[in-house]
């Protein structure tokens, strides 16, 4: 909240502490090792820049290579497709990967080999120049998918469910010393089943999940040991801090019941899949035909032994990770650490290893103190008496405060699994209250035995909560939430597109969902053959526009000259619409307009109809439409149909192999 990022870039809203825009007096860690002789490179998840400022238009400074990163390699959201990922080289984007075999070499493998390059040319270059190497894959965030034979390994290793596997993690948990012996394993809420209750579908499906998201997880880790591989190998190892953590928040409860072939489209969309429609394509969870996320059942068994989930700030299932560091020239005492530390530490600590004092001004302006302590002073002292001993949390209207072994945690209005969302004011959410030194996992509320303690925590909370631009507190995660955070360049009646290779982020595109609109393309079809009679055959094949993917998108392309328009709501069989053309493009100059009138409503289906120089040559129903793109990624491409494909009628990127001049998308 401090540096404006109190919130994801997808809820941005105008609030100081919620606006993400970081601001110029919170140079970076990249910023300072740069200035102080360091190469510095970031490979993967960038989800820090507002969603308006990812395109060709910028602007560029909240990229990584406006932040300190002299080379980035990776994505611009939250999240993307492992198998058809939108990536940028720096600031540019690059082409989408062509041709079969990518399903075997996934994201996460591809970044690895990319972050070995670079330390391969960094080194040859400048022998013993440090290196600052910033790495998050987007392992194990949604969507869950990972090649099969890395899924296959864990076919049946869940069979026996949720609950007995939370149980496990514990007892490992207390073998390792990880947690205190005395931990308590705190219960299954009431709205996730037991896992006993059931039906064999049920438990088929629920399986199929978890081994999905295990093969992603040690598909991951045998990546990231690649690269501490190679650091061995060229000597680095011994002299290279590595600060490594494990987890995206707390694990993820945004799958539903019993997970989700494609949970965006049921949040967004009105998709519905039924447990059906999921064993009947149970094998594809995983795959390029899905973006999954499990169910709450696991999000709560790999939890252990904590309570709630991601997005809760309240309690520390929302919050708690593992994290590793290692620095073997250094550290020589081994072994787990038992003093409080937050993300907000990692800077400090970087700094303090490799001997450079915060900076008071960067680029002439002058910085707000850096929160966070540094942890060297654990690195030989294992017991050493903690130093990080407030800290406050706050993520839609969550919120606890941790202060010398106490944490105070307000109650949420909701669960993920509860049935409905509670629209209570964050202003009225009860208080629960905590001593961690004797209760590791939250599992004994003392509000009402500690009334004063808790009244102390409380007024902290607000002190930092002042202080720190989380205020005002706004717990709103609906539809209404996202549209309006993502629409606020796009007050256009008519875009126009000047030519074919346009990809624009779906955010900065023609808002052409769930609306009436007008897409009008000229086109110049060359003639490709003759035939016996002596008429001229136009050849025109790929896409002239498409939005989306196959998991929620719309394609306008042509067929062997043939105009067709496809929406996909989903990947769901049955649930994709085409309204074709009867008569194909001619040779020479042409208009081809696709108009499409809405029934109006959400999601709500309409009217198509396909001209070609003002003659109407096809007409027919579009079942229904979509509010979101399910990929975050999603793009509107001209001429070519980016990452993941709305429509399979063309090998991906299905370029326009005729010439494509102007496109002009008009709101109705």
């Amino acid at each position: 909240h401090a540096v404006h990022n109190g919130i994801v870039a997808n809820l941005t809203t105008g609030f100081p502490g919620y606006d993400n825009l970081l601001p110029k007096s919170a140079a970076t860690i990249a910023e300072i090792l740069r200035q102080n002789g360091y190469n510095t490179a970031m490979f993967g998840k960038h989800h820090n820049a507002p969603e308006h400022h990812v395109s060709a238009a910028g602007p560029f400074d909240l990229w990584p290579t406006g932040l300190g990163f002299e080379y980035f390699f990776g994505f611009m959201a939250a999240e993307t497709n492992q198998f058809t990922p939108a990536l940028y080289r720096g600031i540019t984007p690059l082409p989408p990967r062509e041709g079969p075999g990518f399903e075997s070499r996934v994201l996460d493998e591809v970044l690895a080999d990319d972050a070995i390059l670079w330390l391969h040319n960094q080194q040859a270059a400048a022998p013993g120049k440090p290196f600052f190497l910033y790495y998050a894959t987007g392992t194990a965030q949604a969507p869950l998918q990972a090649p099969a034979d890395w899924i296959a390994r864990f076919e049946g290793r869940f069979d026996s469910g949720w609950d007995r596997m939370r149980t496990d993690i514990v007892a490992r948990q207390k073998k390792q010393g990880i947690v205190p012996r005395d931990t308590v394993n705190t219960p299954r809420p009431e709205g996730i089943p037991a896992w006993k209750d059931l039906s064999p579908d049920q438990r088929r499906i629920n399986a199929r999940f978890m081994e999905v998201y295990a093969g992603m997880l040690a598909h991951q880790d045998h990546q990231f040991g690649r690269l501490l591989d190679e650091l061995e190998r060229m000597g680095l190892a011994e002299n290279t801090l590595v600060v490594f953590i494990e987890g995206d928040n707390g694990a993820s409860a945004e799958g539903g019941l019993h997970g989700s072939m494609n949970p965006m489209s049921n949040f967004a969309n009105g998709t519905r899949e039924d447990e059906q429609a999921i064993l009947a394509r149970l094998g594809e969870i995983g795959g390029p035909q899905s973006v999954p996320n499990w169910g709450y059942g696991w999000a709560w068994a790999t939890n252990a032994p904590l309570r709630l989930t991601k997005s809760y700030a309240s309690h520390l299932g929302g919050t708690r990770n593992g994290m590793v560091l290692s620095w073997p020239s250094r550290i020589r005492s081994r072994g787990i650490r038992p003093q409080f530390s937050h993300v907000t530490d990692i800077a400090p600590t970087i700094l303090e290893a490799v001997g450079i004092e915060a900076p008071e001004v960067v680029n002439g302006v002058a910085q707000q103190p850096m929160d966070g302590i540094d942890l060297a002073y654990t690195f030989d002292a294992p017991k050493a008496p903690e130093r990080h001993r407030l800290q406050y949390f706050e993520m839609l209207g969550n919120r606890a405060l941790y202060a010398d072994g106490w944490l105070a945690s307000t109650t949420p209005a909701s669960e993920p699994w509860d049935a409905t969302r509670s629209t209570r004011s964050p202003a009225d959410y009860d208080w629960e209250l905590y001593d961690l030194r004797r209760d590791f996992s939250q599992a004994r509320d003392l509000a009402a035995r500690e009334p004063a303690k808790l009244a102390e925590l409380q007024a902290l909370f607000l002190a930092e909560a002042k202080r720190n631009q989380v205020l005002p507190l706004d717990n709103r995660l609906s539809m209404d939430r996202f549209l309006a955070a993502s629409s606020q360049l796009r007050r256009s009646r008519t875009h126009t597109y000047w030519g074919p290779g346009i990809s624009v982020p779906s955010v900065s595109a023609a808002p052409i969902l769930n609306r009436s609109f007008t897409i009008s393309a000229e086109i110049e079809t060359p003639t490709a053959a003759t035939e016996e009679s002596g008429a001229a055959v136009p050849a025109a094949n790929g896409v002239v526009v498409a939005l989306g993917s196959r998991f929620g998108g719309w394609s306008f392309h042509v067929e062997d000259g043939i105009p067709v328009a496809w929406m996909a709501a989903s990947q769901l069989e049955g649930d994709q619409s085409r309204v074709a053309a009867t008569s194909g493009l001619p040779a020479g100059r042409s208009v081809l307009t696709y108009q499409f009138v809405s029934d109006g409503g959400v999601n709500a289906g309409g009217e198509l109809v396909i001209r070609i120089d003002g003659r109407e040559v096809g007409r027919g129903r579009i079942a229904r439409t979509i509010s979101k793109l399910p990929e975050m990624t999603d793009t509107f491409d001209v001429g070519f149909d980016a990452d993941t494909p709305v429509s399979d009628a063309h090998a991906p990127p299905g370029r326009f192999d005729a010439e494509l001049l102007r496109v002009d998308v008009t709101l109705d």
